[in-house]
């Protein structure tokens, strides 16, 4: 059994019930630790709040990751209601509508920009930004998709940009390493969620895992979420820098 009582969670990126980010919260609560949702705007804040009461013990906290002053106030934010933080889940990505939708040779600096910014680099600035919370060592988990690997049709940019999530894993692994601080990323298959709706056909794509993946099924992000738990848990202690696919096995597949 996973075991995170006494252990304080941070998971950014709730859009809403549906989101991959409350299932790893809901996962991470019910092995006893205690969940602070991070909603980016205001405009979420009420999706958030409605989802807490199925929590135990948790909190909401507003932060726009592309924001450096915001990261900073709710970093102190989270010192003052818990002192310390042991796992940090960044579900957040984010690239304009255009750069997704049009051909990769179409994509605009500062839509390559933006999505670098907030999909890669965000948790470059996040995780700077807790270490310091993280005085018993700890676990970050993000989460990425196979278009990092793979050219996925109407992905453009946002594959570029799960590309550079990637390598960062890789990167943070190494620095926060001898601070004893683990960094890892799950690979999740296509999932329904809000961001999804951004990708045309989709889907085409769930109907293509279905048939090609050795489980002919998709995930579903309770399945993610149990991955995450595991990975952000002392029984993973040995595992950091690493990519773990949660896609029915669609990644080991050929043409």
């Amino acid at each position: 059994m996973i075991d995170l009582k006494g252990k304080t969670a941070v998971v950014f990126g709730l859009a809403n019930k549906r989101s991959i980010a409350w299932a790893i919260a809901q996962k991470l609560n019910e092995a006893g630790a205690k969940v602070a949702i991070c909603y980016q705007s205001e405009r979420l804040k009420k999706e958030a709040d409605a989802l807490l009461p199925e929590l135990n013990d948790a909190k909401s906290f507003q932060c726009d990751v592309s924001i450096d002053e915001e990261i900073e106030r709710v970093t102190e934010e989270l010192k003052a209601a818990y002192g310390t933080v042991d796992i940090v889940v960044h579900s957040v990505a984010f690239a304009p509508a255009d750069a997704i939708k049009n051909d990769f040779l179409l994509t605009k600096r500062e839509d390559f920009r933006v999505a670098m910014d907030v999909s890669a680099y965000s948790l470059v600035a996040v995780a700077r930004a807790l270490e310091p919370l993280m005085s018993a060592g700890g676990s970050i988990l993000t989460l990425t998709y196979y278009g990092a690997e793979k050219v996925f049709p109407n992905y453009n940019v946002m594959g570029v940009a799960k590309a550079a999530l990637e390598a960062t894993v890789r990167y943070l692994a190494a620095s926060l390493g001898p601070k004893g601080i683990r960094v890892n990323a799950i690979s999740a298959g296509p999932i329904k969620t809000l961001a999804a709706r951004g990708i045309g056909d989709f889907n085409k794509i769930l109907d293509t895992v279905t048939e090609r993946a050795p489980l002919h099924r998709n995930v579903e992000t309770a399945e993610v979420g149990n991955t995450a738990a595991f990975l952000l848990s002392p029984l993973a202690s040995g595992i950091t820098g690493e990519i773990t696919y949660v896609d029915c096995g669609y990644n080991v597949t050929g043409m």
